[in-house]
């Protein structure tokens, strides 16, 4: 259900109805403050909000004061196994820090970086991965349920409620949460039971995706069946890629759950044995186009069919507000709300669309 708390990280809210975020995590040695602060500023030229960084030792936490001078974005530290790094990278000043259940320690390294977080006025994010649960955790949940799924969900719930809970009693309460796994059914099951028993904005993201191809489709399912839910307040999409990459498959799956409106959407058929012109190069062709006469983001939003044939033309694609169809001689039916306006060549179509759009 939909995360009743709000907390802030920098200037971008999470939870409380505030619109879904999107996050990734530099690739860079954060130790070389240069490198990560031009990987902080490519991610947010693509549409990054918040940014996670690693902070492996010492030397990494001393970097963040440089960072944080420089960064267009909110920066959280990603902090593992020691807790004194991050009570180091609250010090330096960043806007959040991620804690993992499975290793940083126990009650007082817990506290310490409560009462550090809690007198900077920054939230901490609660990370439970599968891959890295309290120890004899899963094997007690598999005594508990059969289902291997079921068991895996169940010990990041039981991962993720001790720590809030924790904190909780610590009087620390400005937290949001993250259950992954690099399942995507097990992420789903987890995440939707843990909405059902707290109101902590959560943080959705399938860990380990893969390569983009298998990752983005992983993702798409894990964090858009929760998004559809109601369930997610900010995401990451996990890619062994680089990480502007992320950013791209983020928003096309905010759009996809009705979670972001697109400016200009592209919809297209698949091609088949009807098709009158080359669909595929078409829509290339057309999305090329598009996206050079809207470098500046001044062409009115709009949702643009990119159609093979009449049959698909003006009538399957009558919801689009403007659209191309092939038809006989290599020209296209160029249409507006399913209404027919003439045939054309490609490039005149092309000149009446940007004319639309308000690029003449």
């Amino acid at each position: 259900m939909a995360s009743e708390m709000k907390v802030r990280i920098g200037g971008v809210e999470i939870g409380g109805g505030a619109p879904v975020s999107i996050q990734s995590m530099t690739d860079t040695d954060t130790r070389d403050a240069s490198a990560t602060t031009a990987g902080i500023r490519a991610l947010s030229a693509a549409g990054c909000e918040i940014v996670r960084v690693a902070v492996p030792d010492e030397a990494a936490a001393a970097a963040l004061t440089e960072i944080l001078s420089e960064s267009p974005l909110p920066v959280v530290a990603d902090i593992h196994f020691d807790h004194t790094l991050a009570l180091s990278a609250i010090a330096a000043g960043v806007h959040g820090v991620r804690i993992n259940p499975g290793n940083i320690g126990g009650r007082g390294n817990v506290r310490a970086v409560a009462e550090a977080a809690g007198e900077a006025g920054i939230p901490i994010r609660v990370g439970a991965n599968s891959g890295s649960l309290p120890k004899g955790l899963l094997e007690k949940c598999s005594a508990e349920v059969a289902l291997e799924s079921d068991a895996m969900a169940l010990a990041l719930v039981e991962a993720a409620s001790a720590e809030v809970e924790l904190l909780d009693e610590f009087g620390f309460r400005d937290v949001k949460v993250s259950l992954k796994s690099s399942d995507a059914v097990v992420t789903v099951k987890a995440n939707r039971v843990f909405s059902e028993r707290f109101p902590n904005p959560l943080h959705l993201g399938v860990t380990e995706a893969g390569l983009p191809e298998r990752g983005v489709v992983k993702s798409a399912v894990g964090i858009g069946s929760l998004l559809v839910d109601g369930i997610g307040d900010t995401i990451r999409v996990s890619l062994t890629a680089d990480p502007v990459e992320e950013i791209a498959a983020a928003k096309l799956i905010l759009e996809s759950v009705g979670a972001r409106v697109p400016r200009l959407e592209i919809i297209s058929c698949p091609t088949c044995g009807r098709k009158e012109v080359d669909v595929v190069g078409l829509a290339e062709r057309m999305e090329r186009a598009l996206r050079a006469a809207d470098a500046s983001g001044d062409l009115k939003s709009a949702r643009i069919a990119v159609m093979g044939c009449p049959v698909n033309g003006p009538g399957e694609a009558k919801a689009a507000d403007y659209g191309v169809a092939g038809t006989s001689g290599g020209k296209v039916v160029f249409f507006e709300k399913g209404r027919s306006l003439g045939v054309f060549t490609e490039s005149e179509a092309m000149d009446r669309l940007l004319a639309a759009l308000g690029r003449d």
